[in-house]
């Protein structure tokens, strides 16, 4: 099978982030594996979409567009979708940045037609320089990275995580896009799950696609001060809870938690386990984790339950569109 070509899709908002973007494109421009095209694409911020197309307007390989739906990251990247040529769509945070072989590993799981997805593996870079004591690895999805309990290697996995991701423009043309009203809309409260949410559905329309997740195809993804707080984890973890109840509404219980399952029996048990051991043993940090990984749990059940409620009474909506610009 022929090499695909990859469009790189990079969702902005804030030019709080300015360098971070500069040095998001710039990983993209070194890959081994040469992108199409880089997309960025910038949700509401006038100052910012104009201050970008003026740092790029003579770069013919990367191109600055408006999102042209509602504000949030799934319209945001729908909008990169249709807009893009790719055979495949690669997705990176505007925070992150990409090691040089990231595209390649991508493009090596397409050999096989029945891959619709391909993720890869995110890893911290703590803005104080070294992972706080108290933070398990189990929760790593809390700051947008891979999290322990991940299967290794090139795996077949329900969902990719979207900030490190690629698609086939199959899976759109048979699926849809990212729903919207699920994800991140800025520094509002911090949801998720949209891409959990598309890959359910897609296998559901397409029974025979494969996703996958390659360890080898990494990125470094910038952990910001505040985020490394407890207060930011009970934030989030109570958002995840919010954002699960959403999935399972609109794919069922059985698969929207299905992961989920084996998550919370087999290896958060075991997070707890080797956290009160190091306590046990004076290792720094044990009994934080230990209690962190309990405090997780409550606090996204909690926000699973409120979601639910809300879902019921109707206070909580999103919506599935088909892309403009990609068949339907």
């Amino acid at each position: 099978m022929r090499d695909p070509g990859i469009s790189v899709v990079i969702c902005v908002y804030t030019e709080d982030r300015w360098e971070d973007i500069l040095a998001a494109v710039s990983s993209v421009r070194a890959q081994s594996y040469p992108a199409l095209e880089t997309l960025l694409v910038v949700d509401h911020n006038a100052a910012l979409l104009e201050r970008l197309a003026r740092e790029y307007e003579t770069d013919a390989e990367v191109r600055v567009l408006a999102n042209a739906g509602p504000r949030g990251l799934s319209a945001g990247r729908n909008t990169g979708i249709a807009a893009s040529h790719g055979e495949v769509i690669a997705f990176l945070d505007d925070d992150a940045v990409a090691e040089r072989d990231w595209l390649r590993r991508f493009a090596e799981g397409y050999a096989d037609p029945r891959v619709m997805a391909v993720g890869g593996r995110t890893v911290p870079v703590w803005a104080s320089g070294r992972r706080p004591a108290w933070f398990p690895e189990e929760f790593d999805w809390v700051v947008g990275c891979t999290y322990r309990g991940l299967p290794p290697g090139r795996v077949r996995v329900r969902n990719v995580l979207g900030g490190n991701a690629s698609f086939r423009r199959t899976a759109f043309e048979a699926a849809g896009g990212f729903a919207t009203g699920i994800g991140r809309d800025g520094d509002r409260r911090p949801l998720g799950c949209e891409e959990t949410e598309l890959c359910i559905r897609l296998t559901r329309v397409r029974p025979d696609a494969l996703l996958l997740i390659d360890d080898r195809a990494v990125i470094h993804h910038r952990v910001p001060g505040p985020r490394e707080r407890f207060a930011y984890f009970r934030t989030r973890t109570y958002a995840e809870g919010l954002s699960k109840a959403l999935v399972a509404r609109s794919v069922g219980a059985g698969r929207g938690l299905e992961s989920e399952r084996r998550y919370t029996t087999r290896v958060l048990p075991a997070g707890v386990a080797r956290g009160l051991r190091d306590a046990l043993l004076a290792r720094r940090g044990g009994a934080g984790r230990a209690g962190a990984i309990v405090a997780g749990v409550l606090t996204a059940a909690s926000g699973y339950v409120v979601g639910r409620v809300r879902a019921r009474r109707g206070g909580t909506t999103f919506s599935v569109v088909r892309i403009e610009g990609v068949r339907p």
